[in-house]
């Protein structure tokens, strides 16, 4: 595969191929999760094509023990009896790199009676972010540099990008096909279509529910991204009661599309709100939804900075989910709004790297002000503050508590 880009879970994915018998391949549809797999696969089979899906059907477990291993099952719930033929065979048989397994949908995996519980092993894979679209995968982890102390090792080489050109590449967003084949009104075309088709006909599917009504309630997310706003305000917008907006939560979330980030809490901070704060997963999907393009997000300072920490966060998602601490994602804030904090990553036992995104290119010690209130508050439990910003230098703020661009995640090790 000549013109493959490498991943930052390709090395975990062959990892864990050695060590376990049957894994689980899970993300957005148009990530490229099939792609990745194919490459660590001595067999591969498509269970959405009818004519590969045909033995499967008739007699799944002999169909399953005719291939090389590892064997990829790609869209396994084109053929669901494939998940209970995999059970079997890992119970009869449990040497490592048997069975990869990828698909889209995740909902029926939730099931109490799903057989794959202590036979799959689930690693997550995200669409592209920018470490991966610039070829940077064998550099070190930014968020392990900066939970190490390290942040101001992370630089930027050559000239940052602008403001303008940060946008552009949170237009852009990370679906392989659409980042790196397509540029202009064809991606934006993709882009269009690939909404259009989640809600029409993979969230339509799985659920029966009203299209119209569910891509409305994904625009107001789309308009809302990053944002703490109160689910009742998002409810008025959308015209749902709680029951609908609660199941359309769960729906997106199951389609990889929508990640409701949980608040943090703590004894050592009172009064935090428990509201979680909802990011649409990639970045490009608020551009289509709200049919806005560059010079009308840089028109709307608001929609500006929620762009912008959605765009962060979808940087950081494979990040932890590649870190040796495996961090958890959450936000900060308080119930009087005095104090809040965009993103915050947790290591075990309650140690914390607190993340601030500034649509700013001088950021200042003020910037930083809900970063030093979180650290003196939690003391040796803080392990890093950081503020990314749309500058181009990296510097100290204060204590702990650094300033970098925010293209010092994809140039990890290259401070000029």
């Amino acid at each position: 595969m000549p013109n493959y880009v490498p991943r930052i879970v390709d090395e975990e994915l062959a990892e864990a191929i050695r060590e376990h018998p049957a894994l689980l391949l899970v993300g957005p549809r148009g990530a490229g999760k099939t792609t990745t797999a194919r490459r660590h696969a001595s067999s591969i089979v498509r269970l959405d094509s009818p004519a590969e899906a045909a033995a499967f059907v008739a007699d799944t477990d002999a169909a399953l023990a005719s291939f090389d291993e590892p064997v990829l099952l790609d869209e396994w719930q084109g053929v669901p009896e494939v998940l209970a033929a995999v059970k079997r065979a890992v119970d009869d048989d449990r040497r490592p790199g048997r069975f990869v397994l990828t698909g889209s949908v995740r909902a029926d995996l939730e099931a109490e009676t799903w057989p794959g519980t202590g036979r799959l092993v689930r690693l997550p894979m995200y669409t592209l972010n920018q470490r991966e679209l610039v070829g940077k995968t064998s550099g070190p982890n930014p968020i392990d540099v900066i939970a190490a102390g390290d942040a101001l090792s992370l630089g930027v080489a050559g000239p940052a990008p602008t403001l303008p050109e940060y946008v552009d590449l949170t237009l852009r967003g990370g679906f392989p096909e659409a980042a790196i084949e397509l540029g202009g009104r064809g991606r934006q075309r993709w882009l269009a279509s690939y909404l259009e088709q989640l809600i029409t006909r993979d969230a339509a599917g799985l659920s029966g529910r009203d299209p119209a009504r569910l891509a409305r309630y994904f625009q107001v997310l789309a308009l809302n991204s990053a944002g703490i706003v109160s689910n009742a305000t998002i409810y008025e917008a959308a015209n749902v009661d709680k029951k609908t907006a609660d199941a359309y939560d769960r729906l997106l979330s199951d389609l990889f599309v929508l990640d409701a980030v949980p608040a943090w809490f703590t004894n050592r901070l009172a009064r935090l709100v428990k509201t979680p704060k909802r990011y649409v997963t990639d970045p490009s999907l608020v551009g289509a939804a709200l049919r806005i393009d560059l010079e009308g997000v840089l028109r709307d300072g608001d929609l500006l900075g929620r762009l912008l920490d959605t765009f962060v966060a979808a940087q950081l998602r494979p990040e932890f989910a590649a870190s040796a601490g495996r961090p958890s994602l959450f936000h900060v804030r308080e119930k009087n709004g005095r104090h809040e904090v965009d993103l915050l990553a947790e290591f075990g036992v309650g140690r914390v790297v607190a993340i601030e995104v500034k649509a700013t290119a001088a950021p200042n010690r003020g910037d930083a002000a809900h970063l030093e209130w979180m650290r003196d508050r939690l003391g040796e439990r803080f392990l890093a503050g950081v503020v990314f910003h749309t500058g181009p230098s990296a510097f100290a703020l204060t204590d702990q508590i650094a300033a970098l661009p925010i293209a010092a995640l994809w140039s990890a090790g290259e401070a000029t």
